[in-house]
């Protein structure tokens, strides 16, 4: 599941003297417990989807052609148009660009599920994943006990792995060939 979330809550018409009246949609976007809203013409929902058909498949618009004074209509468009997005982000695993932008989501993970951090701002998807170097290398695994033909193990670091992993066993007997004394710890 993706860590956005989206709901049209509401609606409202506006009145230009310039132009016949339209209807705003609220979008509340959600993301990693962030909130913020969004308003969006129906037009401008028509443009992403017409763009979005290019990358991938989404799902069927809500119709263009009704009459926008109804309030039924006018909810039903809201739902709908609700319901495309949240299909939009169900149904993909990597949320295209041209969503995000819709939404107005800036930095977003670049690879499914989180698994690591990216930016869209820039084109390539490759150049947007984040590079991990290693910071230090062991030629052999710090973290395993000496092995058994190691005459001088650290006792110091066997004992603190003992400690750490295995506090519940008893200590064993650690003898050293140079002498012939025997060491519990």
């Amino acid at each position: 599941m993706h860590p956005v979330r989206v709901s049209i809550p509401s609606f409202r018409s506006e009145n230009n003297s310039m132009e016949k009246g339209f209807t705003v949609f609220k979008i509340d976007v959600l993301m990693n417990g962030r909130q913020h809203t969004i308003e969006k013409r129906y037009s401008e929902f028509h443009a992403l989807h017409k763009m979005l058909k290019k990358s991938i498949k989404p799902p069927e618009m809500p119709s263009k052609h009704v009459r926008n004074w109804v309030p039924k209509v006018l909810e039903q468009r809201r739902q709908g148009l609700e319901f495309y997005l949240q299909t939009i982000i169900m149904e993909n695993e990597v949320l295209p660009k041209i969503f995000l932008d819709f939404l107005n989501i800036r930095h977003f993970p670049s690879v499914p599920k989180t698994e690591s951090c990216g930016s869209f701002d820039t084109e390539s998807e490759e150049s947007s994943k984040l590079s991990h170097q290693p910071v230090m290398l062991f030629l052999r695994d710090p973290y395993l006990l000496p092995s058994a033909h190691d005459t001088f193990s650290n006792v110091v670091i066997e004992g603190v792995i003992h400690g750490v992993f295995y506090p519940d066993l008893q200590p064993r007997a650690f003898s050293c060939d140079w002498t012939s004394t025997t060491y519990l710890y």
